[in-house]
């Protein structure tokens, strides 16, 4: 059994809460853990990059949405049992500002706006745990 094999460390995403009035964007998540759940825009943190420029670029790069006014809001400690995956999700939020969503990687299938009181099902484990974590929305 190889010493690196029990030397995981978990991966670090940052997930952005889209406002558009009462509504907020969502996509579906395909050829990824987490497939056929929804989610927010999102992704991989990369080298030196700051919170807010990654949740501006995967945004963009997963929909063509421009957002505005990103700030910092939670962070999640999302364990994926059944994948073995573990990730420390930096939860961002800001204001749509212009685009017309659309799927741009193979990773999502569909997008849509949704009001918190009516979100789609299954959500995605990150997505899960921020709202059973927090009684801001209903």
């Amino acid at each position: 059994n190889d010493m690196r094999d029990s030397l995981r460390y978990p991966a670090v995403g940052v997930a952005l809460i889209i406002h558009k009035g009462d509504q907020v964007l969502l996509i579906r998540r395909v050829n990824s853990h987490g497939a056929g759940t929804w989610a927010t825009p999102g992704g991989h943190l990369e080298y030196g990059e700051t919170f807010e420029e990654c949740a501006i670029r995967e945004t963009m790069e997963e929909t063509q949405v421009v957002v505005g006014d990103v700030r910092y809001k939670a962070v999640t400690n999302d364990f994926f049992e059944t994948e073995g995956k573990h990730y420390i999700t930096i939860w961002m939020e800001g204001q749509y500002v212009s685009g017309e969503p659309v799927a741009q990687e193979d990773e999502l299938s569909e997008l849509d706006w949704y009001t918190w009181d009516n979100l789609p099902e299954p959500l995605f484990l990150p997505l899960s745990n921020l709202l059973s974590g927090q009684n801001r929305y209903p």
